[in-house]
C-alpha cells in the first residue's frame, strides 16, 4: 500500500509547474476549480490532502491559526466541526471573519479562501456527527477544548466515564459541538512555476457573481 502511494505521488510532484493554470480558468466557476484540485491531491496520495489552515481573530484584530480538515464545500461555502467552547469558536462568535489556506507542497498548489462563517444547523451537525468513529464522538463530549488540561490523566479519566456512559449505544451530539460554514467572498489559486515566475488566480464575489483578476506573484 505504502509504494503504491509512494508512486502516485511522484506520479504528481510538482504537478502544473511547466504548464500552468491555463488562461481559460479565469472563464470558470472558482468552486469548480477548487473540486478539480482537491480530487487531484487526493488522487495524488497525499495524507489529509483535506488539511486546511483556519485563521481567525477577535474583535480587535489579534490573529490565530490552526489546522481543521474541510468536511465538505460546494457552492454555499466550505465546511468544518469542531467543539463550540474552544478558542476558534469563541472567535468566529465573536467576529465571523475568517480565513482558510490549503498547500500542497508535492504539487506546488495552494489556495487560499476568505469570507463570513456561520453555524450550520443542528441536524447537519448530527448527520456528521454520526459517521465519526466511536471513539471520536466520546472523546467530544471528553474534551473540554482549548480549557488547561492539569494533567493527561485528567482527560482520559473523563474519557473513560464518558465511555461507561454510553457504552456500545448511539452517542449523542453534544449540545456544545456542531459545524461551521465559511461563505467565500474570494478565493485565490496559486500555481508555483519555473523561475518563481508562479500564476496567482483571484476571484471576487461581487453580488451573485464573481470576478476573476490575474495578480502578480
Amino acid at each position: 500500500m505504502y509504494i503504491r502511494q509512494a508512486i502516485r505521488i511522484l506520479k504528481t510532484i510538482r504537478t502544473g509547474v511547466f504548464s500552468g493554470l491555463p488562461m481559460a480558468a479565469q472563464d470558470r466557476d472558482p468552486i469548480e476549480i477548487f473540486g478539480d484540485w482537491i480530487k487531484t491531491a487526493e488522487q495524488s496520495g497525499l495524507y489529509l490532502h483535506e488539511s486546511m489552515t483556519l485563521a481567525t481573530a477577535t474583535p480587535d484584530g489579534v490573529p490565530s491559526a490552526r489546522m481543521v480538515l474541510l468536511k465538505g464545500f460546494g457552492q454555499n461555502g466550505f465546511t468544518f466541526f469542531t467543539n463550540y467552547e474552544s478558542r476558534k469558536a469563541y472567535e468566529l462568535d465573536l467576529n465571523p471573519n475568517a480565513a482558510l489556506v490549503f498547500h500542497w507542497n508535492v504539487l506546488q498548489r495552494q489556495i487560499r479562501i476568505e469570507g463570513v462563517v456561520k453555524r450550520v444547523s443542528t441536524e447537519d451537525s448530527s448527520s456528521y456527527f454520526k459517521t465519526r468513529p466511536h471513539g471520536s464522538r466520546i472523546a467530544a463530549w471528553a474534551s473540554r477544548q482549548s480549557e488547561v488540561l492539569p494533567s493527561r490523566k485528567e482527560l482520559e479519566g473523563a474519557y473513560t466515564l464518558k465511555l461507561e456512559e454510553f457504552g456500545d449505544d448511539e452517542v449523542p451530539l453534544p449540545d456544545f459541538w456542531g459545524g461551521y460554514q465559511l461563505q467565500p467572498s474570494s478565493i485565490e489559486f496559486w500555481q508555483g512555476r519555473a523561475n518563481r515566475l508562479h500564476d496567482r488566480l483571484r476571484f471576487r464575489r461581487v453580488d451573485t457573481h464573481w470576478v476573476s483578476e490575474w495578480l502578480y506573484p
